[in-house]
């Protein structure tokens, strides 16, 4: 969600929104399809994004594409250890022995999540270079965590998918039309605080429709609207990065958006909190 706010030149619209209906075409079509086509997609990106992490941190690209692989490698054979593909059982019982064994489910995610840690300080003692570890946490831990939502429910990943574009939607068409006070003038110039507002309401909205859509937990009609603001964090916090590393953009790869990480950030946020409200058992209350 690369600074959302910021003016975009009228030739680039065009090509941003042309790329930006690809991006989310690609994104439902292999949510649909589930299994291996949702986890190649995301450790596809996991690796793409630890690339240009290492681009931002002046990391040699043969090291960055080797620890690429070794992330990809990492979330798939991990995920697919503890959630085989195909291996979700259905529990017919209802109201508490559905509850309790979903949360078992839940619960091998800390293992993932310990796995990726793990991974993260071989890598920054291997490396001598602690943003090496903290990229590779940063990016494996909410990758991990999309996995484990795919093989919960699929719901959960289009629920967390239009929760942050909703709100990188929003945030964009609510600070460009309102304006006024900007919110982080030093990290991220163009945003505001009436961007922020607009990008927490469309998250809420949209949010609360796929929930009622898919007949989830009470807890997600209403999570859409915090879960905004913490995608707008993730979406801050990478600036700040770029920001330290003197860059506008994550890479090029993608036109009219810059870099993969760049249109990820606020996902990745949104992705992690998620699953920890699932660890944490809220969603039972």
């Amino acid at each position: 969600m690369s600074d959302a706010e910021d003016p975009i030149p009228q030739s680039d619209l065009p090509v941003r929104f042309a790329m930006g209906v690809v991006m989310v075409g690609i994104a439902l079509v292999a949510t649909v399809l589930g299994g291996w086509w949702l986890r190649a997609l995301i450790g596809i990106a996991a690796a793409l994004m630890i690339v240009e992490w290492a681009d931002m941190q002046g990391i040699s690209r043969r090291w960055a594409w080797l620890v690429a692989a070794l992330l990809g490698a990492h979330l798939l054979a991990a995920t697919q250890y503890f959630f085989p593909v195909g291996d979700v059982d259905v529990v017919e019982e209802g109201g508490a022995l559905v509850a309790a064994v979903f949360q078992e489910r839940i619960d091998l995610a800390w293992t993932i999540l310990a796995t990726v840690a793990g991974g993260a300080a071989i890598i920054a003692l291997a490396s001598r270079r602690l943003a090496w570890g903290w990229g590779y946490l940063y990016i494996g831990a909410p990758a991990a965590a999309l996995i484990v939502l795919g093989w919960l429910d699929l719901s959960l990943v289009i629920w967390v998918f239009v929760v942050t574009w909703a709100t990188d939607i929003m945030a964009y068409f609510a600070g460009r039309t309102i304006g006024g006070p900007k919110l982080a003038p030093r990290i991220s110039p163009n945003k505001t605080w009436a961007g922020l507002i607009g990008g927490m309401l469309g998250a809420g909205i949209f949010g609360y429709g796929v929930a009622t859509w898919f007949e989830m937990e009470p807890l997600f009609l209403w999570l859409g609207a915090p879960m905004g603001l913490i995608a707008q964090a993730g979406d801050l916090y990478e600036s700040w990065e770029k920001r330290r590393a003197g860059v506008k953009d994550s890479g090029r790869l993608l036109p009219g958006h810059g870099g993969v990480l760049d249109r990820l950030d606020g996902l990745l946020a949104v992705a992690l909190a998620t699953m920890f409200v699932l660890m944490a058992g809220f969603w039972t209350a």
